[in-house]
């Protein structure tokens, strides 16, 4: 193994830690677990819940079905729209639109102050 910082290949032991193997590169100090298992979801359950939403299944049918926090689900579908472009190719305009569940309406809330007023 290389150290990203010093490209020092001269490493030891350095204890443990959480029950894994710590390692220390000995030029520059910079610690590391040999054996790092990446967190996240892989591509694949990415692709299959979007694909779900895509189909019209809604943020937390796809939770319960994929195992998946819906902010999770969101924050995906979010991160590929920015991929899209802005404006639309066509320059028709739809006779019919739906609203996704990210589209809320914000209504007017009545304040009441007292008791009975």
């Amino acid at each position: 193994m290389q150290c990203p910082r010093c490209d020092s290949n001269h490493i030891r032991k350095n204890g443990k830690q959480r029950g894994k193997q710590n390692y220390i590169y000995a030029d520059c100090g910079r610690q590391f677990i040999e054996y790092h298992n990446p967190k996240g979801y892989s591509d694949e359950m990415k692709r299959e819940c979007l694909e779900m939403y895509v189909n019209g299944s809604g943020f937390r049918a796809i939770e319960r079905v994929k195992k998946v926090h819906h902010t999770t689900i969101i924050f995906w579908v979010k991160q590929i729209g920015r991929q899209l472009p802005e404006n639309p190719e066509t320059t028709e305009i739809p006779e019919i639109t739906e609203i996704d569940e990210l589209e809320t309406f914000v209504g007017s809330k009545k304040t009441r102050f007292g008791c009975g007023a």
